[in-house]
């Protein structure tokens, strides 16, 4: 008891008798100092005494897939610091191999007694993932705010990024460049914001008079090896413009053109999604789907706090509109070897709004 004392005061910068007052529900103590020795309680992973239990610390959990694709990086941040505005502090939750599942880490969650929980890329978008861990949080009567599409039956309040368009996005793109054979690299098949991109391709197929072809049509893990998997399949069946569910995937692209002794975008054009970090400064420098992710995360935030605080929210789908951000790796095509080379330069273009 004296060192976990000892440690709760320093984390606070209060006298350990002013954290012995806040256990043992003793006046002379304000009310901000008690809020902070709970908080720093619940952080360094000590249970609350019983009679202090029944409240919630305010403590916000952010479950990630993984940190490498920068984009998730990102909304950590974007969400992060929009929390902390608020009064909350975030406790960041990721997902690696061999660690701990998503399940885990709401039941970890629950014993911190956290206000809310903010899901981005997670189980919720996959089909055949587990669910019971949000149907969990509903009935527990944790607010829950989730971070992009996500399977129908879960009726929780989503913030997402139009998939539909920012296919029509990159597919008129490349069909103004006079791109033919337009190849689509999306997630696994259960992926819903995938689907969205596969049902708005296939109406961009039929808008521009294309038949659609299955072979330009493939399915990878979002990684950048998954895209150097299937782009190297659609190289093999003609494909000049690439379309890729992810800017790691786009990468991969590209490292799967370069392996063919293709060079791009002189004789493939490719297009990522997200614009997360550092894609203008790639070689050559990635045309990109931009995710309105300032936005996203401060509508998730506002969101969620809003149920915090009693307020209704509907359990309904608010959508962004993302942004075209055209840069060096697209080009006009007449043919392997016979299209327009950019050299690199960025050409920055925005569609959208």
């Amino acid at each position: 008891m004296t060192s976990r004392l000892a440690e709760v005061a320093q984390k606070v910068g209060v006298s350990e008798a002013t954290v012995s007052r806040v256990l043992n529900g003793r006046p002379g103590v304000s009310e901000s100092t008690r809020t902070a020795v709970l908080t720093a309680l619940d952080v360094l992973g000590y249970e609350r005494p019983t009679q202090l239990r029944g409240e919630r610390a305010r403590l916000i959990g952010l479950v990630l897939p993984e940190l490498q694709n920068p984009i998730f990086p990102a909304v950590a941040e974007v969400v992060g610091g929009a929390l902390a505005q608020r009064g909350f502090t975030p406790v960041l939750c990721t997902r690696t191999a061999g660690g701990l599942s998503e399940s885990d880490y709401v039941t970890m969650l629950l014993d911190q007694h956290v206000s809310g929980v903010v899901f981005a890329g997670g189980h919720f978008a996959e089909d055949e993932a587990p669910h019971e861990h949000y149907h969990l949080l509903r009935e527990r009567g944790i607010p829950v705010v989730l971070f992009n599409a996500a399977v129908e039956h879960l009726e929780l309040p989503q913030v997402s990024t139009d998939d539909a368009v920012a296919v029509e996005q990159a597919f008129a793109h490349l069909a103004s460049l006079g791109h033919e054979r337009i190849g689509l690299v999306l997630g696994p098949e259960d992926h819903v914001p995938s689907r969205r991109k596969l049902a708005e391709y296939r109406t961009q197929c039929e808008k521009y008079g294309r038949t659609v072809d299955e072979t330009l049509i493939e399915h990878a893990m979002f990684a950048l090896e998954g895209g150097q998997a299937a782009a190297s399949r659609l190289l093999r069946v003609g494909a000049t413009g690439i379309i890729c569910a992810s800017d790691p995937l786009a990468l991969g692209a590209i490292r799967a053109v370069r392996r063919a002794g293709l060079r791009v975008p002189r004789d493939v054009s490719v297009i990522g999604y997200d614009d997360s970090a550092f894609m203008n400064c790639t070689d050559p420098p990635l045309t990109t789907v931009r995710q309105p992710i300032e936005a996203l995360g401060r509508a998730a935030v506002t969101l969620l706090v809003n149920q915090i605080e009693g307020g209704r929210v509907a359990a309904e789908e608010l959508l962004f509109e993302p942004e075209l951000v055209v840069r060096g790796s697209t080009g006009s095509v007449v043919g392997r070897g016979g299209g327009v080379e950019v050299d690199g330069e960025e050409l920055v273009e925005v569609v959208g709004e």
